[in-house]
């Protein structure tokens, strides 16, 4: 399909995040030359006004929902009001005011963590609201089930060309590597670092090691955004029942076999131990991708490629 958005206005919402700035430096490599972004102090998402303020006087033709406040099962456990309400105002603010203002196209970023604990694997778009939630990080997927649904009434009353995309565990480039807040791969990147550095003779993962997670390569994720920015409209999913699209690499490891990627890339020879004190979260969350893949597009990373680059702009960047 010929690309109609090279020239339109695009709004990238959160561009300072992992996800948002490649998004920012992908879009920019291909040249799209009217991008749009705001910094913390610019722009508060969680003000109503300061968002519609912003909407009605860009006039973005394009958005793309990136930022949210994000961490790990530590952050989701602690932080629970936090997660709920700020992922909620963001969310709710951008999208309205993309309505209100006549904003031709907007794909929305969710999780994973939106699928119910035990649901089948692997995790089909279906599957969403057929079951209860895993608890460490409920309020921040009840915030991003809402914007699904936003994004999809918005589109059964108003007719608005907005959509949303269930990427996996991402990692990559600006990744957060805070162990109090970070995912679970940015944490075993610095802990197996740290542990090379200091000599340790083992590194402590948290639960029993057992569950089993899919992780995608940032860069792959910008990839997939402008190919269903340019190729995929909201008529294509509602119109089949479709509330939103899975994206990943349709393929898992255990954490403990992560973490031995994760060793053999940073060079560390020690020891895995676990930590059974700690939760292990959700037994597996494997997305089935078919129905992207049955649009036209596959991922290119494969896990020890990406981790090698991730750990290499950690090195690089990380202090």
């Amino acid at each position: 399909m010929e690309n109609t958005f090279i020239g339109k206005k695009i709004y990238i919402a959160g561009h300072r995040g992992m996800v948002g700035s490649a998004i920012t430096r992908h879009f920019t490599a291909q040249g799209y030359k009217n991008i749009i972004t705001r910094e913390l102090d610019e722009l508060d998402l969680i003000r109503q006004s300061d968002v519609e303020e912003f909407f009605a006087k860009e006039k973005p033709q394009v958005v793309i929902v990136a930022a949210a406040k994000v961490g790990g099962i530590l952050a989701n456990s602690i932080y629970r009001a936090d997660f709920i309400y700020q992922n909620l105002m963001i969310e709710s603010n951008i999208i309205h005011s993309a309505y209100q203002n006549g904003v031709e196209k907007l794909i929305f970023l969710g999780s994973s963590c939106i699928y119910p604990k035990l649901a089948p694997q692997p995790l089909k778009e279906e599957y969403l609201l057929s079951g209860y939630l895993e608890q460490t990080n409920e309020p921040y997927a009840i915030a991003k089930i809402t914007g699904i649904k936003l994004c999809e009434n918005y589109y059964k009353q108003y007719g608005s060309n907005f959509y949303s995309i269930m990427p996996t565990n991402m990692y990559g480039p600006f990744d957060n590597y805070n162990l109090e807040t970070s995912h679970v791969l940015p944490a075993l990147i610095r802990k197996f670092h740290e542990a090379k550095l200091s000599n340790s003779p083992s590194v402590t993962l948290w639960g029993t090691g057992k569950p089993l997670r899919e992780f995608l390569y940032v860069e792959d994720l910008t990839d997939a955004i402008e190919y269903l920015l340019v190729n995929i409209n909201a008529a294509d999913l509602y119109n089949q029942g479709i509330t939103h699209i899975n994206i990943g690499t349709g393929e898992d490891l255990t954490i403990a076999e992560v973490g031995k990627v994760v060793a053999d890339v940073v060079g560390f020879n020690g020891t895995l131990e676990y930590d059974t004190s700690k939760p292990d979260g959700t037994p597996r969350k494997l997305l089935d991708v078919s129905l992207i893949h049955n649009m036209g597009w596959h991922h290119k990373t494969e896990l020890k490629e990406g981790i090698a680059k991730a750990y290499n702009w950690f090195k690089d960047n990380y202090k």
